[in-house]
């Protein structure tokens, strides 16, 4: 059973940082893709940022480019965002998302952003 389990969420000021992990566990394929959405109240989910297991392309959604970092680790089954210079329209729900030959979610953090 596919397992994504996501930590790290919180409230930061504006200008601040913050680093969301993804562990992922029961999956044994090595062809996927692996990544983040976000859900802020009365929105759409929206693609942020994902990264390729087979070779390690990254994808990142024009409002986060330049701030966030999507990475992984490999031994730890781990994704990793790095979501630096942090607005107020960063505020959201982030749910980790894994595609292969199927689609599987995390149940989200909650990421904060405010004075």
């Amino acid at each position: 059973q596919v397992q994504l389990v996501e930590s790290g969420g919180g409230l930061v000021q504006p200008g601040g940082s913050l680093r969301l992990s993804c562990a992922a566990s029961g999956f044994s394929s090595d062809d996927y893709v692996i990544g983040w959405f976000r859900q802020a109240p009365g929105k759409e989910r929206e693609g942020v940022s994902c990264i390729s297991n087979s070779d390690g392309i990254t994808y990142y959604a024009d409002p986060v480019k330049g701030r966030f970092t999507i990475s992984r680790d490999n031994h730890k089954n781990t994704v990793y965002l790095q979501m630096d210079s942090l607005k107020p329209e960063d505020t959201a729900t982030y749910y980790c998302h894994l595609r292969g030959q199927r689609e599987y979610w995390g149940q989200g953090t909650q990421v904060t952003v405010s004075s």
